[in-house]
This record gives structure tokens, C-alpha cells and sequence, in this order.
């Protein structure tokens, strides 16, 4: 991978990307080797870009896709590398705050596409962009961000395990 196409094309949404394998993960050996795989794919897949939607909307799809990809063959892809860029490495110790880290925990008893919806909420996707990227209407996703939030409430509050 050429560090222009990673510098211009990928670094700048590296920390969407890393948000997206931490809720994924949960060791940093497997979120390592998450954010390495979807860098592979992202580099390997850039030329079937179309440009039918913004090359943000399809850098979270293809990193969803790996990371739901990676989840449900439960095997590690191991790609060497003497560490995480810098960004990645910086990005990763805002994950040493206890109440973020008490929301991942929560995120992470999600459903896997309801895990997907809360992120990009959480990143201020629209509806219209969130449906894009899951692959649904906007109506839908709007009734699922009014459950996921009413079931973290609960999970936070340790009303449900």
C-alpha cells in the first residue's frame, strides 16, 4: 500500500474506522488485526469504486463489511506490521476512559447491524446516510436508532445483562 493512497485516501477516516473495529473487538491483538484487514481491503477494493456514493459512505461500508466479515469466520488475519500508524495508536488510548469504554461494553451486547446503526448515529450520519450504508430506508433506520437507544439506556442503567 503506498503511503500516498494511505495518507489521502484512507488516514483521513481512520478514526471512523477504528471506531468501527473497536465495537467489534475485544482484545487488541483482534482489533489490530481488524483495522489492518480493512486497510487491505480498502487499498485492494478502491478501484471497484464507482462513485455512486461518497467515498466516506463507502469506506464505512466496506470496513462494516469486513469487520461483520472477520466477526462471523471468528478467525484472525494475521498481517504483519510493526504497529498501528500513529493516528490509530493515539485514537486507540481515548479508549482508556472508563465511561467510553462502559459504552462500547454496551454497545457491544447489540445485534451486529444494530451495533453498525449506533456508530454512524453516533457519528452524526443522517438517516438517509445510515440506510445507504446498512442497506435499508430511512424510516427503518429511524425507528431502530429510537430502540437502540431506549435498549443502551437499560444496559447502562444495568437493567438487562
Amino acid at each position: 500500500m503506498s503511503n500516498d493512497f494511505y495518507t489521502s485516501s484512507i488516514l483521513p477516516y481512520a478514526a471512523i474506522i477504528i471506531k468501527i473495529c473497536r465495537a467489534y473487538t475485544n482484545t487488541q491483538e483482534d482489533f489490530e488485526d481488524y483495522y489492518q484487514e480493512v486497510c487491505l481491503q480498502i487499498w485492494r477494493s478502491n478501484e471497484n469504486f464507482r462513485g455512486q456514493s461518497e467515498w466516506s459512505t463507502w469506506i464505512y461500508r466496506l470496513s462494516l463489511n469486513v469487520c461483520l466479515t472477520l466477526l462471523k469466520k471468528n478467525s484472525k488475519h494475521h498481517v504483519t506490521s510493526d504497529q498501528l500508524p500513529d493516528v490509530a495508536a493515539e485514537d486507540n488510548r481515548t479508549f482508556d476512559d472508563e465511561s467510553l469504554n462502559h459504552l462500547y461494553t454496551a454497545i457491544k451486547q447489540l445485534s451486529e447491524i444494530d451495533r453498525a446503526v449506533v456508530l454512524l448515529y453516533l457519528e452524526e450520519k443522517s438517516y438517509q446516510e445510515i440506510a445507504e450504508i446498512i442497506g435499508t430506508n430511512p424510516n427503518n433506520i429511524g425507528v431502530r436508532v429510537k430502540r437502540i437507544k431506549e435498549r443502551l439506556k437499560k444496559i447502562l442503567d444495568g437493567k438487562v445483562n
